[in-house]
């Protein structure tokens, strides 16, 4: 395989971009985590978290050796304690490269090839196990269970049956929202809640890319049990502080994380984000304090997982 270009992550962002469609890792871009953790205090060798990033790639196609064109969507997970994170432009580009490309006999050869050489080549871009499988778009919009799949730890002993909205249960006509720049100083702490776990949602999750200032738009979701709890409202208030940052959609994950952790220090917690989809990639961040309160869909490259329209 030919060398993978490590260079600076302008590479591709915010440059007009030649679409190649014959094979080629080169376009693949690295990028530091730690260069995005230190304002937070985060330090690669000491994290406060563990977690997998997940990518799902919607246009991924190649051909057969006879020419037919195959169709597939790939699924990439690889751990939160990389050095390196892949540039999102870069990897589109990448994928893009296989259109042309003939790689094997048959459509399940060719999706397969595409997976395995996508593993090996993300690996050492990343200098990690990164796992990617591409899954037949005939399988995936038949295969529902990831719409219904739910964790098993959110149906134990649980003061919060589903996952609240905020925007939805709070009246949030009557808050007052000023602050659009990341103020960790919003939140509020309840000491000695009534209720020791929570499960909060918000899709109002909004920021920017760090380079060329689009808009990412998401969901978050945070789950959350300890004697001390957060104030709902406080913790919408920063949620949407966020709303004029420039940063990748990680650092956003690894930030409310890392000021959950600091103000309400709590026994158990993990945040997913669940961005929308954005040149045929959505990218999925998900930090926990435990091992077992990450989601099987999002961390198994078996699992095909597709959200709905909303997410």
């Amino acid at each position: 395989m030919a060398n993978i270009d490590n260079k600076n992550v302008s590479k591709h962002l915010g440059q007009a971009s030649d679409y190649k469609s014959k094979y080629d890792p080169s376009l693949l871009v690295q990028e530091p985590r730690q260069s995005n953790r230190t304002h937070l205090g985060i330090k690669d060798d000491n994290l406060p978290f563990i977690g997998y990033d997940t990518w799902n790639a919607y246009e991924i196609s190649g051909l057969t050796t006879n020419g037919l064109p195959v169709v597939g969507v790939a699924k990439i997970v690889y751990p939160c304690d990389s050095k390196y994170i892949v540039e999102s432009k870069s990897i589109k580009l990448y994928f893009n490269s296989f259109n042309m490309t003939r790689l094997g006999w048959t459509s399940d050869e060719v999706l397969k090839n595409i997976g395995d050489i996508a593993s090996v080549d993300l690996s050492q871009l990343l200098k990690t196990k990164v796992q990617v499988k591409v899954h037949s778009n005939a399988y995936v919009l038949r295969d529902t269970s990831m719409f219904t799949a739910k964790e098993e730890w959110m149906h134990s002993e649980n003061c919060t049956p589903s996952y609240i909205t905020l925007e939805d249960e709070y009246p949030v006509d009557d808050i007052k929202f000023s602050v659009y720049t990341e103020t960790p100083e919003l939140l509020e702490e309840i000491e000695d809640a009534p209720c020791k776990k929570v499960y909060y949602h918000s899709a109002l999750l909004k920021s920017n890319c760090r380079v060329t200032s689009q808009p990412d738009w998401g969901d978050v979701y945070i789950y959350m049990k300890g004697m001390n709890t957060v104030n709902p409202i406080s913790l919408l208030q920063y949620i949407v502080s966020f709303r004029d940052e420039c940063h990748f959609h990680e650092e956003i994950c690894e930030a409310i994380y890392k000021r959950l952790m600091d103000t309400i220090n709590p026994d158990e917690l993990c945040v997913r984000c669940l961005y929308a989809r954005r040149g045929g990639i959505d990218i999925n961040p998900e930090r926990a304090s435990h091992e077992r309160l990450l989601h099987y869909t999002l961390s198994q490259v078996d699992v095909p997982h597709i959200k709905t329209p909303k997410q």
